[in-house]
């Protein structure tokens, strides 16, 4: 399984961003997908985490509300909306897939990862 981030750049606070993830290899139905992301300095923060069967998804509690993950599985792609942009959001987000479905919040659950796309926000 390889992964594919993209949708990264430059944005002011307040802004909406679309981040995209496109899943190569073969995928299973019980497959957890999600989105991590990592600031400058800090850990590896969990975002969040859909299901590719049935599309449940899970949000860590403070991204609640502003992000939002949703998936095509015609398009074997993981989006990532997220609206209302802080400075705060700096970070580098990536994909992973394959997660364990119950510690889906936990990166070291997850088998593949994306390179990561940048998200800078101004204020």
């Amino acid at each position: 399984v390889q992964l594919q981030a993209s949708g990264g750049g430059l944005v002011q606070a307040g802004d909406s961003l679309g981040l995209s993830c496109v899943v190569s290899g073969r995928t299973r139905r019980s497959d957890i997908m999600a989105w991590f992301r990592q600031a400058p300095g800090k850990e590896r923060e969990f975002v969040a985490a859909i299901g590719w069967s049935a599309g449940r998804e899970y949000y860590a509690d403070s991204m609640k509300g502003r992000f939002a993950i949703s998936r095509d599985s015609a398009k074997n792609t993981v989006y990532l909306r997220a609206d209302n942009l802080k400075p705060e959001d700096t970070a580098v987000y990536r994909c992973a897939a394959r997660g364990d479905n119950y510690y889906y919040y936990r990166f070291e659950t997850y088998g593949y990862w994306g390179q990561g796309t940048l998200v800078t926000v101004s204020s």
